[in-house]
């Protein structure tokens, strides 16, 4: 960045400074780690002369170790896109309303889990359920290690309610998938063939006034060699949205690219996987009794408000253990 010409090319510029941002957040935690560990080996030499600086060593070595435990934890997050923006597309499952209400509950979820961060969230895509909830919906999460966090969150999550719909009061099942892609940046290049598109409009259902529903400002993409398919429809320009599907649908490609390259083809959701019972990755039990246990990582709380209310960094957590733990078992 220092070199001269540097900004003779703009655009490649602030792509290389965008490169830095996320290892200069990790290079500046690792700095404040090593300047941490060099004050308390001055305390030690200091305690050993005064016994009176004792009392200062425990919350010392206490910090240290939360630190060293920050720093462990994002050196998992080292796969090629980690670092990227993510989307989240919610589809209900089979179920009518129930599963329509169970996937706008983690839509919410999700959005509530960013804002904490301190991400930007936006509505990209939302397919609205008349009575209540969602049959689909794409969320925008713009931040730091957004995908690298919350790519263990595809899969099937399946809630067990008492469900608010049922004048009986039943106890019912429900079934949303949840898909996690990397937003693409410019340094990574996918060709599609014009004539591998097929371009649709269509006018854009549900809330989002007058201007969306007279005019067909929804634009689809689909891959015909491949069928896999991308939307947006919350924009009030057909051009954003155009823009929007055609950048939501390379990074489903790439996402498949990159499964094929390291083998993984053990996709728990794909487009055409079955959002039901056997497939799902996490329950969510809120009667008769309350739990949240992921069925990969065993990881489980009783506060199911507070994880339907965005708290998921435990489960988060321990996905990248679990993943770090199953790439070394193959190594």
């Amino acid at each position: 960045m220092g070199a001269a010409g540097f900004w003779d090319n703009p655009e490649k510029a602030q792509q290389t400074i965008a490169a830095t941002k996320p290892l200069n957040n990790f290079l500046k935690p690792f700095n404040e780690l090593a300047q941490a560990a060099a004050d308390l080996e001055a305390l030690l030499e200091l305690a050993e002369e005064d016994e009176s600086l004792e009392a200062e060593l425990e919350p010392a070595v206490a910090r240290l170790e939360r630190q060293v435990a920050d720093i462990e934890f994002k050196a998992m997050l080292d796969g090629p896109q980690d670092a990227s923006n993510a989307y989240v597309k919610i589809q209900a499952g089979t179920g009518g309303t129930e599963a329509c209400d169970w996937a706008g509950m983690l839509l919410r979820m999700y959005t509530r889990w960013a804002e904490r961060q301190g991400y930007t969230v936006s509505l990209v895509d939302e397919d609205p359920n008349e009575a209540a909830g969602i049959r689909s919906a794409t969320l925008h999460v713009v931040g730091d290690y957004a995908y690298g966090y919350l790519q263990g969150e595809t899969g099937v999550h399946r809630l067990v309610r008492i469900s608010p719909f049922d004048a009986n009061a039943r106890r019912h099942t429900s079934f949303a998938a949840v898909d996690v892609l990397p937003e693409l940046d410019d340094s990574i290049v996918i060709e599609i063939k014009p004539e591998e598109l097929r371009r649709d409009t269509f006018r854009s259902g549900g809330p989002g006034g007058q201007h969306q529903n007279k005019t067909e400002s929804g634009v689809r993409y689909t891959h015909l060699p491949t069928g896999i398919a991308a939307e947006s429809r919350s924009e009030r320009s057909q051009h954003k949205n155009d823009a929007n599907a055609l950048k939501l649908l390379k990074a489903k490609l790439y996402q498949i690219e990159e499964q094929k390259r390291r083998a993984e083809v053990e996709r728990t959701y794909d487009e055409k996987g079955e959002v039901s019972f056997g497939r799902q990755i996490r329950n969510y039990t809120l009667q008769p009794y309350t739990l949240v246990k992921d069925t990969r990582t065993e990881a489980q709380t009783a506060q199911v408000n507070a994880v339907l209310d965005g708290e998921i960094d435990e489960f988060l957590q321990a996905y990248l253990r679990y993943k770090t733990e199953q790439k070394h078992k193959k190594n």
